[in-house]
């Protein structure tokens, strides 16, 4: 495994940073680090020998974090904040097909499972999981869903969990 990233190397953070119970000091699933925070890599390890994590600095909060490599992009890369994250609810704008066949209509809720990002695309795209199939969108195609807009019982209790 060869480092994308090495000491000094200025980083973003793609995705927000919960504590997963190695910080101390802090709850576990507290929020570290939000998406897009900038720092500087101060280390480079391993963990259980096959994944490469960073030890980042972020200035601005104080704090330093360890990251995978996958949450992390070079800081002079074009930098789109993302409206949704892993596991939000969110509802389709429009009808949705998937090989001609349609598979959610305008209003339904689906759950986010993924944030996708391309060195060269002008927007977000999401792997969305949504009336039993996993489909990739556009962030133009998606709004957060609300109570306002559930139409089932069901779909009501899937946002307040």
């Amino acid at each position: 495994m060869k480092p994308r990233y090495e000491y000094g190397d200025e980083v973003r953070l793609t995705r927000n940073v919960r504590n997963d119970g190695t910080y101390p000091g802090t709850e576990v699933g507290e929020l570290l680090i939000q998406r897009g925070a900038t720092g500087v890599v101060y280390d480079v390890g391993t963990y259980l020998q096959d994944q490469l994590i960073y030890r980042v600095h972020f200035i601005d909060a104080g704090k330093t974090v360890g990251c995978r490599e996958e949450e992390l992009i070079p800081v002079a890369q074009k930098w789109i904040q993302n409206r949704f994250e892993f596991r939000d609810k969110v509802q389709a704008r429009c009808a949705l097909q998937l090989d001609g066949e349609v598979i959610a209509r305008k209003g339904d809720i689906g759950e986010i499972e993924n944030v996708l990002r391309e060195e060269d695309e002008d927007e977000i795209f999401y792997n969305l999981y949504i009336n039993g199939c996993n489909i990739m969108l556009p962030e133009r195609a998606l709004d957060a869903a609300s109570l306002d807009s559930v139409t089932t019982q069901e779909q009501a209790d899937e946002i307040q969990h």
